[in-house]
């Protein structure tokens, strides 16, 4: 599993901050990493200088095998809230991608399997 980090202009300790988001990205998304290529995280200030509450946003998009890309996005007071809320979204829509996909049916075995067995 590829992670890139992309950061606007108006993010400041970036190598810092991208060691510790990748950190969690990873962690976070380790039950996935079989079925994903790669991620890429967009963190940005939407006020820029202005200040203000929740004006930090992460989105996060997943590049599932096979599949087209799954994004999310998180606004918040600071970057790490806005990631880790990101990454929390991406892991409900994920495992609920993935538990459909493995599913046969709305309950289960059918009464033609059972025959089978």
């Amino acid at each position: 599993m590829q992670i890139q980090i992309n950061t606007d202009d108006n993010i400041e300790g970036r190598d810092a901050l991208t060691a510790q988001v990748e950190a969690g990205i990873r962690d976070g998304l380790s039950r996935f990493a079989a079925q994903i290529t790669r991620v890429e995280v967009h963190l940005s200030d939407e006020n820029a200088a202005k200040g203000g509450s929740d004006d930090k946003r992460c989105l996060l998009e997943v590049r599932p095998t096979g599949q087209q890309p799954m994004a999310v996005t998180h606004q918040a007071g600071n970057l790490q809230e806005a990631s880790l809320g990101a990454l929390k979204k991406m892991q409900r829509k994920l495992q609920s991608s993935f538990g459909r996909q493995n599913t046969t049916g709305k309950g289960g075995h059918s009464i033609r399997d059972l025959d089978a067995l």
